[in-house]
């Protein structure tokens, strides 16, 4: 299994059209479709209505390629930018993530990681999630090592992208001492969960095509493609 994260700048008509329409293809697990909002700051997330974005799970790169080539949610999002990842952990629980993923937290990788959450929240408990998940947003986009970050939505779905210099940075922003935002996040979690169901997933990039307002988040040179 491989996912994959596809963002574009696409206008708010095509997607309100795109939104309500999940895709289905060949070799495609699961997908879903969203709006993306930055991080932090306001409490009051701030929805980017004209910026479409698709995360989904893939068999194998074939499946993604042919999606790529001929399908017309692809075509919406050519314009803009994605990303294919290799899940290195993963905790929780999501349609199209397989059971053999390594649950373990330490994992044995060097170069960037991505990390993707995901969640169906639980309506009652949002004005929990959106306090709690606002301090721990307005933590991470000064974290050391940090490349790029935003959020995603169609609610009840939420998610979260970050894309990080290294394991290191991102396991001292999500489990260092030193700022407990997202520690806190995970225990409060815990005690009364935000969600229906919730998985945090660490992945290794391996491509990044395309670019957001001219830059590509993650630079060719730095990706490594698996070996056979």
């Amino acid at each position: 299994m491989i996912a994959s994260v596809h963002i574009a700048d696409v206008g708010p008509a095509t997607t309100l059209r795109r939104l309500w329409r999940t895709p289905s293809a060949p070799g495609l697990r699961h997908a879903n479709v969203a709006v993306t909002a930055p991080l932090g700051g306001s409490i009051r997330p701030a929805l980017q209505v004209g910026r479409l974005a698709l995360v989904a799970f893939w068999e194998d790169d074939r499946a993604l390629d042919r999606f790529l080539a001929d399908h017309p949610m692809a075509a919406a999002l050519r314009g803009g930018w994605h990303a294919r990842l290799d899940p290195l952990r993963a905790h929780g629980t999501w349609p199209g993530l397989p059971d053999d993923v390594p649950r373990r937290r330490d994992v044995d990788h060097e170069g960037p990681a991505a990390v993707v959450t995901l969640g169906r929240l639980r309506l009652t408990q949002a004005p929990r999630f959106i306090k709690t998940s606002n301090k721990a947003e307005n933590r991470v986009l000064g974290a050391p090592g940090l490349i790029w970050a935003t959020g995603m939505a169609r609610p009840p779905f939420l998610a979260t992208c970050s894309l990080w210099e290294s394991t290191d940075a991102l396991s001292a922003y999500a489990y260092g001492p030193h700022d407990p935002a997202h520690p806190d996040a995970i225990a409060a979690d815990r005690a009364k969960p935000f969600h229906h169901q919730e998985a945090f997933i660490r992945f290794r990039p391996y491509g990044s095509t395309g670019s957001l307002a001219g830059r590509n988040a993650l630079a060719e040179t730095w990706m490594h493609v698996p070996a056979e």
